[in-house]
């Protein structure tokens, strides 16, 4: 199997009650589109000034909150 880097911005989301994608996008000044490409896994590249400032703005200090390294199914992957 292979491993991909996931942002779990669904679960920031939740846990941070932030209210959407959009709001979280306004809140950390990151494009909406950005945000939406990390999270359905269409964004092949990670900037990590992004990731930066969702840990700033959701006052998170383990990066693991906001980044994991899942196993997928390399068939359903292609």
């Amino acid at each position: 199997m292979a491993k991909r880097v996931v942002i779990k911005i669904d679960y920031l989301i939740k846990e941070y009650k932030v209210g959407s994608l959009r709001k979280l996008a306004e809140k950390c000044d990151i494009r909406h589109a950005a945000l939406s490409e990390l999270n359905n896994g269409k964004r092949k590249s990670i900037n990590f000034g992004h990731i930066e400032r969702i840990a700033e703005t959701l006052g998170i200090e383990d990066i693991t909150e906001i980044i994991d390294f899942v196993e997928i199914d390399e068939e359903k992957a292609l």
